[in-house]
């Protein structure tokens, strides 16, 4: 039986949802970003306990198959932009996304509009600029080797899109104490 869970971003989150259902004396095949694979199947009871102790960690179960499609989405973008940023000069976002969900892009693409209000296109703008502020807060690349790295074309378009999703320059927002920034489940 498999399980979609949404809100899950990083290793960490495997690692609690992988506790979660060992505590409940289940033992899970596989636990990847969002997924859950299980080869025997739960009680209902089990089912409601699982969903009640992971939605106190901040994660939900998904149980409608679109809801399930979109949170593919956002894994296969929050891994392409975290972890696979190489892949943004190899290949389209809307190949490696395809490839990573298994579906035509175009349907992903008015799946995903008609279920969260705006396009995959300006999620993964979005995930790039929480990757910048992330870069630029640890401090160690300057902005030429960021945008190397995330595949923007120049430092002035990383810039442009910068401002226009945060409404600061990226050396207005380096400069700001507070570094506000957002957890990648909260875009």
């Amino acid at each position: 039986m498999d399980f979609y869970i949404k809100n899950m971003v990083c290793d960490r989150c495997k690692m609690v949802v992988r506790q979660t259902f060992e505590d409940l004396g289940l033992s899970p095949d596989s636990v990847e970003l969002g997924e859950v694979k299980l080869s025997l199947e739960p009680e209902p009871a089990q089912v409601n306990k699982i969903a009640e102790k992971l939605q106190s960690y901040g994660f939900e179960l998904l149980d409608d198959k679109k809801n399930q499609i979109v949170e593919k989405i956002k894994n296969a973008v929050r891994e392409l932009v975290h972890q696979h940023p190489d892949s943004l000069k190899k290949i389209t976002s809307s190949v490696f996304i395809a490839e990573k969900v298994g579906k035509d892009y175009k349907y992903l693409s008015g799946l995903f509009s008609e279920s969260e209000g705006t396009t995959i296109e300006q999620f993964l703008i979005e995930q790039k600029i929480e990757r910048v502020k992330e870069l630029l807060a640890y401090d160690e690349l300057n902005l030429s080797q960021i945008a190397d790295q995330l595949y923007y074309s120049s430092v002035q378009h990383l810039s442009t899109q910068f401002k226009k999703v945060t409404g600061l320059t990226p050396s207005s927002f380096k400069e700001n104490r507070d570094k506000k920034r957002k957890t990648i489940d909260s875009i």
